[in-house]
């Protein structure tokens, strides 16, 4: 069902039901009414429909609304009462929701693993709404319905990064969610392309070969799209996937929505160890607590006075990192079970150790850790767990 179609049932049922003849464009707006929005253009501006999949708001709660556009639209008020009451019981029945287009980007990341630090708190005020089914388990066969494909379209030909950004997110989803993605075959895809007439598992295979190279196409093609726009996530998937150096040659930007540690490891892949220093400090003043021993280990040990100032910080979150790590393990690295028994490894890492500073450099390391710790504090108390690393 795309919007269109979705428009043109309405349009049909109200009509039947009422004996008044609407306009289409006003079908659109009662049905952005529906969803609590003053207008069709407002629902747009960030949000697209959805059908039996997630979605953050449903019209049960808004036959109201939906009543007052009409009286706004100068339809007569019976006319008003009537669709108040028919309108959102439709939509309910069809499962026509409704979503934010940044909440879709972050269950899409979080389901895809893109960026699997995203919690489900963290999806806007209007993810819970009157019928929540963020919870629920899905695949890119179930979200990607045609109306809320058709609305991400529409809003990405207007330039919503986020709705590219959210279209390559959905070609990247795997087709079951219990199964690895089917590979098909190339062998049979390349001989129906040579004019082999294919049938049965032959023919099968070469179309799930097919549509994973469709599908594949349209990842790469929404994917640069977003980067065009300046997707700053999207940028950072680009220099992960096809060694695209462009989020690494932009103005540093510290958006809360990338991974420093993340893109710190980009950066080292690509061999960029200027940016992958930045970016590992930048997790580090988030209150990355591995991110300060790397930098110790690593990109700050001739600066001793800074890795004081890491060694500090860690401390004030609860982390010594002076502290050995060792644990017995298997050969294969998991973790060794005594009632199971068997040769037992030593794993792990020892603490930190770093040659003493004097005094004057030891109290500017301590204030200055205090100072980053000023700044992390409220979110590292807001962790569940108030831990961080």
């Amino acid at each position: 069902m795309t919007i269109k179609q979705l428009a043109f049932d309405a349009q049909q049922l109200l009509q039947a039901q009422t004996g008044t003849t609407f306009r289409r464009s006003h079908i659109y707006e009662l049905l952005a009414a529906a969803f609590g929005f003053k207008s069709y253009a407002s629902l747009c501006a960030d949000h697209v429909f959805t059908h039996r999949s997630i979605t953050s708001r449903r019209s049960a709660k808004h036959g109201e609304s939906v009543g007052r556009r009409c009286l706004e639209l100068d339809y007569p008020p019976e006319s008003a009462l009537q669709i108040a009451q028919v309108l959102p019981d439709y939509l309910s029945d069809r499962d026509i929701g409704v979503i934010r287009i940044t909440n879709l980007v972050a269950r899409l990341q979080h389901e895809t693993g893109s960026n699997s630090y995203v919690h489900d708190d963290e999806f806007g005020e209007d993810s819970v709404g009157d019928d929540d089914t963020f919870a629920l388990w899905f695949d890119g066969e179930s979200i990607a319905s045609p109306v809320l494909l058709d609305g991400l379209a529409t809003a990405a030909e207007k330039g919503n990064a986020n709705a590219h950004y959210a279209l390559a997110l959905i070609h990247a989803l795997p087709d079951d969610p219990y199964d690895e993605p089917s590979a098909g075959s190339d062998y049979w895809y390349n001989e129906e392309r040579n004019g082999r007439v294919l049938v049965g598992v032959e023919k099968e295979w070469a179309d799930q070969y097919a549509a994973r190279l469709s599908g594949a196409d349209k990842y790469k093609h929404h994917l640069r799209a977003a980067g065009v726009l300046g997707h700053e996530v999207a940028l950072l998937e680009m220099a992960e996937r096809f060694g695209d150096s462009t989020f690494f040659e932009r103005p540093p930007i510290y958006y809360s929505g990338i991974d420093a540690a993340h893109a710190a490891d980009v950066a080292e892949h690509l061999g960029r160890g200027k940016d992958a220093w930045r970016w590992r400090t930048e997790a580090a003043k988030q209150g990355d607590t591995e991110a300060m021993r790397e930098l110790i280990e690593g990109y700050d040990r001739l600066n001793l006075q800074q890795c004081w100032t890491w060694f500090y910080l860690a401390e004030l979150l609860g982390t010594d990192l002076s502290e050995d790590e060792y644990e017995a393990i298997n050969e294969d690295g998991s973790p060794y079970d005594d009632d199971v028994g068997g040769p037992a490894y030593v794993g792990g890492r020892g603490g930190v150790e770093l040659e003493p500073i004097d005094y004057e450099q030891d109290m500017a390391a301590r204030q200055a850790a205090a100072a980053l710790y000023e700044a992390i504090e409220p979110s590292h108390n807001a962790e569940p767990n108030g831990s961080h690393g």
